[in-house]
Parts: C-alpha cells; structure tokens; sequence
C-alpha cells in the first residue's frame, strides 16, 4: 500500500522546496489530488534578486487573473547582425534608442500601476541618485492621470522591503541639498511587505492600502 511520494522541487534561485502529496484509496484509482506543503519548509527565495523576486510574483499574479503587470522592455536600436548560422543570428552591436522609464507597468482592479524596482546594500539610507530625471518626469505625468505610482525598494543587507508612493519619492527628489531618504523616512511613509512563497513579493498587498487611501480621499 502506498503511504506518500515525496517531491524535491527546485526553484529558478536554486533553493529546493520539499512536498509531501498524500495518497488516498481514491487517488489509487486515478482521482487526482492537491499538493499540500510540508510543514516547516521555508519558501523565502532569499537567493533571488528583486527583479526576478517581482517577476516571479507577477507570473502568479496573471495565472491566478488577479493582476496583469509586466516589465517594460527596454528600446534597442540593433545595428550590426552577425550570421554564423542560417538559423542562428548573432547582434554584434545595438544602441538604446531613448532612456527608458520606469520598470513595470499593468493592470490591477481597475487601476494602471506604474512602477520602479530599486535596491541598496546600505543599511540605513536609500540614495537618491538611483532615480533618474526621466523616471521622476514620467512617474508625476502618471500621478497626473490618476495612476498607482510607486516603487519597491529592497534594503538586501536588512532583507526588507517597502512599497513606497511615488509622491513621496518625487519630493525628495526635488529637494535642493538631499542626497537620500533614511530609513526611518521610508518607514514613516511606506508600506512594508516581507517575502514570502505565492506570490514570491506580494507586493499587491500595499497597492490595496493606496486603493483604499484614494476611496477615502
């Protein structure tokens, strides 16, 4: 009789997850069950930056139809192309055509999200000069029009991260003589969120806070 079947999955950071599929006399007779995890088993992908972190999480978010929110390719202009093979070209040269925006955008409930993903290794400030003047522009046109602006910032030595309202981030920004915004500043004005296994960063988590902070304005 059988009593279980034990699965080592391994995930793209190269962590291995373990599950345990219980096995019922009805399973025996082909009814297929659910996988259920083991207790105890850490799904944190601390190994994963916080692009693929994202990217991970917004897969999941499209499977389940909760949200659609993608990254935006960046624009190349190719000029010169190898042919070594008739079914293989290689680009020997390209150019990016124009600076390119913010990180992602989507779709949730709705609203248009639009949306940067920053990461620091300091441990108690975020330096402004990651943000680009074309990414403030683009994020204030986007608040203009009603959009759910933000940025997830990463402080990878702490493990921490905040969803952060792009207002906040532009007024720093703007700031004469600012460098950066301290940690307890983007404590005092974001939301935190810990990672976790579906989605990987739940980011939509906060996103919910800024919907309901609007509808309350």
């Amino acid at each position: 009789m059988l009593t279980g079947v034990r699965i080592m999955v391994k995930y793209p950071s190269g962590s291995l997850a373990a599950f345990r599929k219980p096995v019922t006399k009805k399973e025996e007779h082909g009814i297929r069950r659910s996988y259920k995890h083991k207790k105890g088993v850490n799904f944190s992908d601390r190994g994963m930056t916080l692009e693929q972190q994202i990217n991970e999480s917004n897969k999941y978010y499209l499977m389940e139809e909760i949200a659609v929110v993608h990254k935006k390719p960046t624009p190349v202009q190719i000029v010169k192309v190898d042919y070594p093979k008739r079914s293989k070209a290689v680009i020997r040269e390209a150019y990016f055509r124009q600076a390119s925006t913010t990180d992602y955008n989507g779709v949730y409930k709705g609203y248009y999200l639009d949306f940067e993903a920053k990461e620091t290794r300091n441990k108690t400030n975020f330096p402004l000069k990651n943000f680009h003047e074309h990414q403030i522009f683009h994020l204030d046109e986007c608040l203009k029009q009603q959009g759910i602006c933000f940025t997830i910032i990463r402080f990878a030595s702490l493990e921490r991260y905040f969803v952060t309202p792009a207002s906040f981030v532009i007024r720093a920004w703007r700031k004469k003589d600012k460098s950066s915004m301290t940690l307890k500043e983007i404590e005092n004005n974001s939301y935190e969120i810990k990672s976790g296994f579906r989605p990987t960063l739940p980011y939509l988590e906060a996103v919910d806070n800024f919907i309901a902070d609007r509808k309350r304005e």
